[in-house]
């Protein structure tokens, strides 16, 4: 299926490792334009190179509005237009109600919300142009809960109601607001919290069994088909939807 993604240019916050990474590279296989804004200077020259200089790698975060104001400009001066944001980079950083603070729960939000915000609100007269579309990448958690992550949560329930509220209010311009709920995804950061147990392979073995299908984690290419497709035009009456890749892990009975 061609998802007519050719010289296609999509911005992806943290999108050089884990479910970005695929996301970029994946793209890159479409022959789409990737402008990965991510700290990792390896992963993100790793995607460039694939990409035969189809694709700038922005080695910041984005801490600021400043920072994806700047992440913008950077695009537009290179390649001249945006056709799509996916905003992905955040951190479940376990700041809860009992293990945290007013301040943590502010600054976790800040961290994980604000620049899901920014990216879109200054790429907006591009995304206009090209009526583009928009992925955000939230959490089962925002659903289920967790326990022990307040601020991470709250931002990821935030982005979802962002999801619904911008495909209404962006309807005029014809771009789409759709957001993807991960689950158990085995990327990098997953592998560390792993490594926090007395017995690793033991913890990844019971999460793995309560998956109901296939019994195994969700992969980030998995996460990367659908992010690519509902950028592509073949999605092209899809807005305003909470789409869970997950393996049937948040609603069908774990004990399948």
């Amino acid at each position: 299926m061609n998802l007519h993604l050719q010289d296609k240019v999509i911005l992806i916050s943290g999108g050089a490792k884990g479910i970005g990474g695929a996301i970029s590279k994946g793209l890159i296989e479409e022959g789409a334009i990737p402008v990965i804004i991510d700290p990792s200077e390896k992963e993100g020259k790793e995607l460039v190179e694939l990409a035969v200089g189809k694709a700038l790698h922005l080695p910041w975060r984005l801490f600021s509005a400043e920072d994806c104001e700047k992440a913008v400009l950077e695009a537009v001066r290179a390649f001249g237009r945006i056709d799509g944001v996916v905003n992905n980079a955040g951190a479940n950083d376990g700041v809860g109600l009992e293990k945290g603070s007013p301040e943590a729960f502010a600054q976790s939000i800040a961290n994980n919300l604000h620049h899901y915000y920014s990216l879109v609100h200054f790429a907006l007269p591009e995304l206009k142009k090209s009526q583009g579309a928009i992925v955000n990448i939230s959490s089962k958690t925002a659903v289920t809960g967790q326990g022990g992550t307040s601020g991470y949560v709250a931002a990821k329930g935030a982005q979802l109601a962002l999801t619904r509220e911008w495909s209404v209010e962006l309807l005029p311009y014809h771009i789409r607001v759709n957001a993807i709920l991960p689950a158990e995804v085995y990327t990098p950061m997953y592998e560390s919290w792993i490594q926090t147990f007395p017995n690793p392979e033991e913890k990844l073995a019971e999460i793995n069994h309560q998956i109901p299908l296939g019994k195994r984690m969700t992969t980030p290419e998995e996460i990367a088909s659908m992010a690519i497709f509902l950028l592509s035009n073949r999605a092209s009456h899809i807005t305003g939807q909470h789409l869970y890749v997950d393996g049937g892990y948040t609603h069908l009975d774990r004990a399948l």
